[in-house]
């Protein structure tokens, strides 16, 4: 199980969770963080980062995206396309089927979402979706739609099977976040301190979270629960369900949390990954991982924890397995395919 994270400073830090020791008498177990590597992969601050298998991506504000594999823990250098903006948002996506990625997409500041081909990584397509900038991309489960959210105050819905907008929509207000729950009947759109819940079908408002403040980051977890942490140092789980806080973890850095990570079981039962553990990561510079059962107690410790001495601005995890190494072709050699035909 590794955790990549991006910071303020440039830097790229890559760990790699690790059980100490358990003792069977209790079922406890002593995790660790073993750093996997460390150095300034982008000339400017890293904004986004993502993970699927062995396979990871980062965006900066340098305007290119950074490939990485895992397994080696070695750097595959830059995508062979040339962003006009700064790489707001990064996202893998993974069929049930596969464990590897079969595309990667980004999102950029000057409202274009790009499609890329995982094997090896190369360009499919570019196209405008927002007039304004976008701030975040969320991917069906499903592959074949994607939703945006920018500054144009816009709700946008990708067709990612034809490579072109679809879906076009005023909202009334800046989202930064959006998200698919795990099923895809659903998705999360965050503006400032508040949480929508829609019904991904007919994006009909279910209910509205509210935090205390600025929510920063946020991803689902399982049967309806989504985590959240923002400007109150908290990582909140809330019940999407109820609309309620099902638990929280009061204090979890000394500073704003900028990234969550649900850390869910593998499939093939590796021991070290559990289905309670999440991770986090804040710009006090400490990635935290939390077995969020200890959320009832008065004073929850963290199974483990890593500090950057830096600010670190995003997160992004995945068990690892055995995958065969991401390859970095000529984007030019597909730029002609339109779409994502193969689906």
């Amino acid at each position: 199980m590794s955790l990549i994270a991006g910071s303020y400073e440039k830097f790229i830090w890559g760990y790699k969770l690790k059980p100490l020791k358990s003792h069977s008498s209790s079922n406890h177990k002593t995790l660790t963080l073993t750093q996997l590597f460390s150095y300034p992969s982008h000339i400017s601050p890293i904004t986004t980062v993502a993970v699927s298998g062995s396979a990871a991506a980062s965006g900066s504000n340098d305007d290119t995206i950074h490939l990485y594999d895992l397994s080696s823990s070695s750097s595959l250098g830059s995508l062979l396309h040339d962003h006009t903006s700064s790489v707001t948002s990064l996202s893998f996506y993974t069929p049930q089927n596969l464990s590897f990625p079969r595309n990667l997409l980004s999102a950029s500041a000057d409202g274009f979402v790009s499609i890329f081909d995982a094997d090896p990584f190369v360009l499919l397509k570019s196209f405008k979706v927002h007039k304004k900038g976008i701030n975040d991309l969320a991917v069906h489960p499903s592959g074949k739609l994607a939703l945006t959210v920018g500054r144009d105050q816009c709700l946008a819905m990708v067709n990612l099977v034809r490579g072109r907008r679809s879906y076009y929509h005023k909202i009334g207000k800046e989202a930064a976040l959006i998200k698919y729950d795990a099923s895809g009947d659903k998705f999360f759109m965050v503006s400032e301190e508040k949480i929508g819940v829609h019904d991904a079908e007919d994006a009909k408002l279910l209910c509205e979270l509210e935090g205390n403040k600025r929510v920063l980051c946020a991803t689902p977890g399982e049967n309806g629960v989504l985590f959240t942490g923002g400007e109150d140092r908290n990582i909140t789980a809330w019940d999407t369900n109820s609309g309620k806080v099902a638990y929280c973890i009061e204090d979890a850095h000394t500073a704003r949390v900028k990234g969550i990570v649900v850390l869910s079981k593998n499939s093939d039962g590796d021991a070290t990954d559990d289905p309670h553990l999440v991770a986090s990561a804040s710009s006090d510079g400490v990635i935290r991982v939390w077995d969020v059962r200890m959320a009832f107690k008065e004073k929850p410790i963290p199974l483990a924890e890593a500090k950057t001495n830096s600010r670190l601005t995003c997160l992004a995890g995945s068990s690892i397995k055995s995958f065969k190494r991401p390859q970095v072709g000529n984007s030019a050699s597909k730029e002609q395919n339109a779409g994502m035909e193969d689906l």
